[in-house]
C-alpha cells in the first residue's frame, strides 16, 4: 500500500544539500533534485520542500537517512493509508528527533502507555504533567522549528489535500 507525504528541510548548510538529495534519492530509489532557497531564519543555510510517494514506512526511512547530520533541521510527514496511521518526524540539532503517529486529520495520537508513564512520573514528583504532555505532543520541537517554517517571500506554496 502506498502513501504520500512531504519532506521539509528547514535549514541545511550549502555543503550538505547534495548529501540530503542523495540520501532522499537512496530511500526513494530515484534521483532527487530539491529546489533549494535561502533560509532567512538562519543566514547561510538553505531550505527545501519535497512531496514524495512511497510504501507505508517511507517516512521513517527518510527520517533515519537524515538524522545523523547535526546541522540539519527537518520534518517528514506521511499521510495515513489503509494499512498504516500517518506519521510525523521532526529533527533539530539541539533536541534530536521526535516521532508521532498522526490520525486522519493530522492530530497526534499518543499511545496509552506513554500517557500512563507521564502520569506516573508526575505523580512521583519527577516532573510536571504539563511539561510531559508538551513533550509527548512535540511542543519543544515545534517551538524550535517555528521560525524556520516560514520561508519568506518567494517560497513555494504547498496546497493541502482536502479532507472530506
Amino acid at each position: 500500500m502506498t502513501t504520500r507525504g512531504v519532506l521539509y528541510v528547514h535549514s541545511a548548510p550549502r555543503a550538505l544539500c547534495p548529501h540530503v538529495e542523495w540520501a532522499v534519492g537512496g530511500v526513494l530509489g530515484a534521483r532527487v533534485q530539491l529546489d533549494w532557497i535561502r533560509q532567512p531564519a538562519a543566514p547561510g543555510t538553505w531550505r527545501a520542500e519535497f512531496s514524495w510517494q512511497g510504501q507505508a514506512g517511507t517516512a521513517s526511512k527518510l527520517a533515519s537517512a537524515l538524522r545523523g547530520w547535526q546541522m540539519l533541521r527537518f520534518e517528514v510527514t506521511a499521510e495515513p493509508c489503509p494499512t498504516a496511521e500517518g506519521e510525523r518526524y521532526s529533527a533539530t540539532p539541539d533536541l534530536g528527533i521526535f516521532h508521532a503517529v498522526t490520525g486522519m486529520h493530522g492530530d497526534i495520537l499518543v499511545p496509552e502507555d506513554r500517557l500512563r508513564a507521564a502520569l506516573a512520573r508526575a505523580a512521583q514528583g519527577e516532573t510536571v504533567l504539563e511539561a510531559e504532555i508538551a513533550k509527548l505532543l512535540g511542543k519543544p520541537w515545534d517551538d524550535e522549528l517555528e521560525p524556520f517554517r516560514y520561508a519568506g517571500e518567494g517560497a513555494p506554496v504547498r496546497w493541502l489535500h482536502q479532507v472530506v
